[in-house]
Parts: structure tokens; C-alpha cells; sequence
């Protein structure tokens, strides 16, 4: 998933806050400084916690001056005097910004989430105070009526239009009335968004499953059980184990544990996050998330809150979303029936007298795997060795467009599993810097992303060259055995690898050209899992980690042969999932639902088996609740066609054909959010896409 960090956040609650100006300009302050560090990277090892609010208030107070030098210009509004001065504005609340945003998700504490509350206070009256300035407004609304008389580029048409949307969009055209109505929303708005979130990432934390009798630990591999021990053993706990539902731990042991009631008590830990009846209970706050949306797009002249979000994705509308998601619910749900059968069958075979249930999907799947292929997850751990992966994802990037990736020691990083690459050309140029971070910890944020501290412009006439990071939450080494990973962690890792080349790739002029629609933003992500598992590739990296010994053939073949199992349970999750979110943003009354209630009816609605539940339920659905994929879930699999359609371009001229690459990344990379997309995506493929490729991916035809 790729966090486009949102500067000016337009949904955030307004704290009275006092800073005095000698706060804010305190000299001691890192923040505040210019960073004499190695390509300009933060200087992880002198910013503190408590740096980070009066270097947000310095930064306000200096784009406040900016803009009001613009709004107070006696000169006709120009492209040059009004847009791109406001591209010039805020250099230093989004340096700042960027890095907390980051490390609030990465390393966060109860000191940082205190700060963030206070932050998005600041930054939302800040934000507000620009999009319902009526001067300003109307210096851009007069550029924007006089787009086609002048002269502008591609890229200068697109910043022009976003700057009129997001306007337009934050209330500008609102009367005074509705204005403050609007600030309000956006104010409650902006607390309830934040719990949410903090809300799961406590949930996340908080469960562990504390075995004490080693009969309970059948079925589970080694790596699994030694984390287990090491886990309890670092919490002062001796002779037992203790299992947490992060997703490297919960995943093996739904795929291996014999003992069915600690699956499902694993299981349902994991679904319900937020669905406890306790002070981390996330059903009235997404309530009211939903109603207060629904209201925003009243006020702004929408119908549902989908109408308001979609006008700017490629999909447009949510009926085009629905007509989508439709097209592919029979084929997958088909497939899935067909798998939930063959797990069935075993059931009855090996004697028990249960029907599948969702917490048993991963245990049986399992059998189906190793019975239909004789395959299985931990035959192949061995060859992932995360150096080795990470080595995997470098080499095709090389192949493909020849860059290198060194590792820098001397660039200041913010924990010690942080890693840090330069990223070169061929020739040698430097592109930008990678910093890759794998491992869980209670005080990272569940799941795998990229973001940038910086991302590359050329507004001041010279190349400013990104800084870009990674973030997972993979298996983590043990005692006795290096970081393993699985195949989904495999795919995982090359999937935000391909969000990193995104942004160290983008050649634009203007930042806010930077930006990119849901709905194509997986695209490059979700192209490079394609090559993590093509037998070229794997022979590239995939060694044993005690041998070295290259993956053999028989298992090449394994994983080949495999590549459709699953795939009606995998599509069917995220299907769910898009269709829930859909629904919750189609609603057209403010009235607070029942979450509960209205996740049950939903999914009686789609039709979806009992077997399988959506991949997330409503009260831990972060990306559509704080992550910014409301009425964009769909994306993954909306992009999912452009991937895999994209992707047999390369199969039919080679995978690492020379030609295929550069216009990928001349077309699709380098643009970023600049042009219109789907002209860009035709320069590449030379036509648009169709379904029929994701449904070949996916055996699903």
C-alpha cells in the first residue's frame, strides 16, 4: 500500500494550543535547521518527540506569510505568481510533517500519539483557514477559467486542476454558513479518525494467546514455536508460549495448529479487533465516521460520499465500481465454492464431523496444497531468506532498467532493524535513498507500506531527488535461524518495492504533480509481485539459507503447477471487502447505522459464503476508515487488471525485454499523477486494458 502523505489533511479536530513564538524558532530545534547530513536525510539521532510541535507551528506560520504574500499580490493572478507559488509554500511544514507521519506509524508511543492529536488540530484550522480563503479562491478560479488560453503543459494543466478540486472539494464555494458546518465535520471528523486507528494498532498489541501445555503446540513448525518461546521468555515468562496475532504469527498457525478451538480462538482475536465492547471498541466511532461523511457530501453537493471521492479515480463513479466488482463476484465465488469443497471432503475423510468454518481455511488449505501439489509452505521458507529476497528485488529492478541499489551505513536511521540503500542509474547518477524496515513491533503500525520523506521535484529549476522508505511486518529471525519468509511475505515485499521504484522513478516538475488516484496507484506495486516468483527470477535469489544451494526444479515446478490454488479464496476476501466498504459509502443518510447490523446485512446481500469472511471487518477496516481508501478498496483489484494485462507484455516480448521496460517506466513511472492516465497507460500498451488477462492470472476464466 503506498501512504501519499496528505499535508493539507482536511479532516482534522481543532485543540486549543498555545506556542510562543520563541518556541517555535527555538535554534536547538533539528527540525528548524538545515539537514548537513549525507543527500539532505533526517537526522534521526538528534530529533526528539517533543521537537516536533514547535517545528509544525514554525511551519504553519511561515506558509501562512507565504499565502498571504499571494493573496495580497497587487499583480493579475498568473500561473507563476498564484499556483506556482503556492507549489513553493510550506516547504518546511511538509519536511516536517513527512517525518512524523513516518515515524508516528513506524515507532510510535503514547508521548507521539499524544503530539498527533495536536498536530492534525493545528494543521486542520491551517488547512481550513487556506481552502475557505475567498481571495485565494478566486485567484485560482480565475486561472482555472482561462486553462485552454494559456499555453499550459500537460503536467501544468493537471497541478491546476487539482488545486481547483481540492478547493472546490475543501468548501470554497460553500457560503458562510455551510463554511463553518464544514469545519466542524472535518474538526470531529479528524479525532474519531485518529482513535480508529489507534484504537487497532492497541488491538494489535494487546491479544496473546499463552500456551502452557506443549501438546497445544502440534502441528506448528519449529520457527513458529522457537518465536513463541523467545516471546514469552522476553516478557520474563519461562517453560511457556506466547503467540500474538500479528500476521507472522497468526498465519502459520492457522495453517498448521492441530488443536481447531486455539485456530479459531486465534482467528476471532484477529477479526474482532475493535469489536470488543471495551474502551478499544471501534463500532459507534466508524458510525459516526460514516454518518459525519455522508453529511460532508450533502453540504458539498453529492449525494453519497462515493460520489464525492470517485470523481477523481479512475472509476468516476460508483456505479462503475459496482459494474466492476460484479463482473468478477460469479467467476471467483464459483472458484471458491469449488475450494471450500475439496476442503470439505478431507473433513469427512479424516472422520470429523464439522463444517468448515472461515478459521479452519488456512489449516485445510494447506492439506489441499500438499494432497493436490505436494507442496507446502514450510518446504519452501528455507529459499527466502529475507537478505536474499530483498537481493531478488534488487536484481530485477537492475535487469530491468539497470539501477543499483549500495547500502549506505552512514545515513542516520531511526531503529536499528532500519536498513539504508542509494539508489543509482547505470551510469552512476544517484536517483534517491531507500530505507527498508521489516520486522513487527509493538510500536509499529500493523501491515506493510511506502512512504518518502521527501519525493523529487524540479520546481526551482535543479532535480531535488527522493528519499523513500519501506515498511513491513515480516517473520523475524530467531535464535537459531535467520528472517524466513513466506511466499505472501515474498510477494509482499516485491508488491511495496514496486511503490518504492514509483517514487524513485517520478520525474515531474511540480510536487503536487506527484499525486495519483487510488485506483492506479497499485499498479506498479502490484505488477512487480509478478516477478517474484517466475522460475528466472527465483533461480536469481531463492537459495537455501544453511546451503546456499539454488531452489531446485522439482520445487520451481511445485510452485508453478500451484499458481491458481487459492486463488477463488484470495479474490473472494478482497471482493468482500470492496463490496462492504462500497456499501458503507453509497449510503445517503446521515443517520448512524448499526455497524454490526449492517455488515451482516451486506454480506448477506453480496451472497457470500459462510466459509469466508471479508478480509477485514468493519471495525479493524483501516484503509477506509484513516488510511484514505474509502470507496477505493476496489482499487487493488481495479489495478489488478492494468497489472496483469500489463504484465503479459513482458511475457510476450520477454521479461526483462529492454524496450517493454523503458517505456513502463518512461510512461507509467516516471509520470507519476502528471498526465491523464489512461492515454499514458495506451502509450505503453498501445491499447487499453481488459478484464480477460486478470482473469487468466487468476485461473478464474
Amino acid at each position: 500500500m503506498k501512504r501519499s502523505l496528505i499535508i493539507l489533511i482536511t479532516t482534522c479536530f481543532l485543540v486549543a494550543l498555545s506556542f510562543t513564538l520563541a518556541n517555535a524558532k527555538d535554534t536547538k530545534n533539528p527540525l528548524l535547521k538545515q539537514w548537513n547530513t549525507p543527500f539532505n536525510t533526517p537526522p534521526f539521532k538528534q530529533i526528539k518527540t517533543s521537537h516536533y510541535l514547535p517545528a509544525i507551528a514554525e511551519g504553519i506560520r511561515q506558509q501562512k506569510e507565504e499565502i498571504d504574500a499571494i493573496v495580497n499580490s497587487s499583480e493579475k493572478p498568473t500561473y507563476k505568481n498564484t499556483i506556482e507559488a503556492m507549489e513553493k509554500s510550506g516547504r518546511l511544514l511538509i519536511k516536517v510533517n513527512r517525518v512524523f507521519d513516518a515515524m508516528n506509524s513506524a515507532i510510535t508511543n503514547e508521548e507521539m500519539q499524544k503530539a498527533a492529536e495536536k498536530i492534525v488540530s493545528l494543521i486542520s484550522k491551517h488547512t481550513n483557514d487556506i481552502y475557505l480563503n475567498d481571495k485565494l479562491f478566486k485567484r485560482i478560479k480565475s486561472i482555472y477559467d482561462e486553462k485552454e488560453n494559456l499555453g499550459l503543459t500537460e503536467e501544468q494543466k493537471t497541478v491546476l486542476q487539482n488545486y481547483y478540486l481540492d478547493f472546490t472539494g475543501g468548501g470554497a464555494n460553500l457560503n458562510s454558513d455551510d463554511k463553518e458546518k464544514l469545519r466542524k465535520i472535518n474538526d470531529e471528523l479528524a479525532l474519531l479518525v485518529l482513535k480508529f486507528g489507534n484504537n487497532v494498532r492497541k488491538e494489535n498489541s494487546k491479544f496473546e494467546l499463552v500456551v502452557d501445555n506443549k501438546s497445544d503446540l502440534k502441528g506448528l513448525p519449529d520457527a513458529s514455536v522457537q518465536a513463541a518461546f523467545e516471546k514469552a521468555m522476553a516478557k520474563g515468562i519461562k517453560g511457556k508460549w506466547i503467540f500474538t496475532i500479528d500476521k507472522p504469527t497468526l498465519i502459520p498457525f492457522l495453517q498448521y495448529s492441530e488443536n481447531r478451538g486455539l485456530r479459531e480462538k486465534m482467528y476471532k482475536a484477529y477479526m474482532s479487533r475493535g469489536n470488543n465492547n471495551d474502551e478499544l471498541d471501534n463500532k459507534k466511532i466508524f458510525s459516526r465516521i460514516i454518518s459525519l461523511r455522508v453529511e460532508k457530501a450533502k453540504l458539498l453537493g453529492y449525494k453519497r460520499y462515493s460520489d464525492f471521492v470517485l470523481q477523481r479515480r479512475m472509476a468516476k463513479t460508483p456505479e462503475n465500481v459496482m459494474k466492476f466488482l460484479n463482473e468478477l463476484w460469479s467467476p471467483t465465488v464459483n472458484r471458491a465454492k469449488s475450494e471450500a469443497g475439496e476442503m470439505q471432503k478431507i473433513i469427512d475423510q479424516e472422520g470429523d464431523n464439522f463444517k468448515l468454518q472461515p478459521w479452519d481455511w488456512w489449516f485445510y488449505a494447506e492439506k489441499v496444497k500438499k494432497n493436490k501439489y505436494s507442496l507446502d509452505e514450510e518446504m519452501l521458507r528455507p529459499y527466502f531468506k529475507l537478505e536474499n529476497v530483498i537481493n531478488g528485488a534488487f536484481t530485477v529492478a537492475n535487469k530491468l532498467w539497470g539501477i543499483k541499489f549500495i547500502e549506505r551505513k552512514d545515513i542516520q536511521i531511526y531503529h536499528p532493524e532500519v536498513k539504508v540503500y542509494e539508489v543509482k542509474e547505470s551510469s552512476g547518477k544517484h536517483i534517491g535513498i531507500l530505507y527498508t524496515d521489516y520486522f513487527p513491533r509493538e510500536s509499529k503500525t500493523s501491515g506493510a507500506w511506502c512512504g518518502a520523506f521527501r519525493e523529487q521535484n524540479m520546481l526551482d529549476g535543479k532535480s531535488v531527488t527522493p528519499l523513500v522508505y519501506n515498511v513491513g511486518n515480516f517473520s523475524k529471525p530467531t535464535s537459531d535461524k535467520p528472517a524466513l519468509l513466506s511466499v505472501d511475505e515474498v510477494r509482499t515485499l516485491f508488491h511495496e518495492f514496486g511503490h518504492a521504484l514509483h517514487t524513485l522513478f517520478q520525474n515531474i516538475h511540480y510536487p503536487s504533480a506527484a499525486a495519483v488516484p487510488a485506483d492506479f496507484v497499485e499498479l506498479p506495486s502490484q505488477i512487480m509481485e509478478n516477478w517474484s516468483i517466475q522460475p528466472e527470477v527465483l533461480r536469481m535469489y531463492a537459495n537455501h539459507y544453511k546451503t546456499g544451494q539454488v531452489i531446485p526444479q522439482e520445487l520451481i515446478s511445485k510452485i508453478s503447477n500451484s499458481k491458481y490454488f487459492n486463488q477463488g479464496f484470495e479474490t473472494l476476501e478482497a471482493l468482500a471487502a470492496s463490496i462492504l466498504d462500497m456499501d458503507y459509502h453509497i449510503l445517503s443518510d446521515t443517520t448512524e447505522i448499526e455497524v454490526e447490523k449492517f455488515e451482516k446485512e451486506s454480506l448477506q446481500k453480496m451472497g457470500l459464503i459462510p466459509e469466508i469472511l471479508p478480509r477485514y471487518t468493519t471495525t479493524n477496516f483501516i484503509h477506509i476508515a484513516t488510511w484514505g481508501y474509502e470507496s477505493g478498496y476496489y482499487s487493488y483489484l481495479w489495478s489488478a487488471i492494468l497489472d496483469s494485462d500489463a504484465f503479459e507484455a513482458f511475457s510476450e516480448k520477454g521479461l526483462f525485454d529492454q524496450s517493454t521496460a523503458k517505456s513502463f517506466r518512461e510512461n507509467i513511472l516516471e509520470k507519476a499523477g502528471s498526465e491523464p492516465l489512461m492515454p499514458l497507460y495506451i502509450k505503453f500498451r498501445g491499447r487499453e486494458p481488459g478484464i480477460e488477462a486478470l482473469l487468466r492470472q487468476r485461473g478464474l476464466n
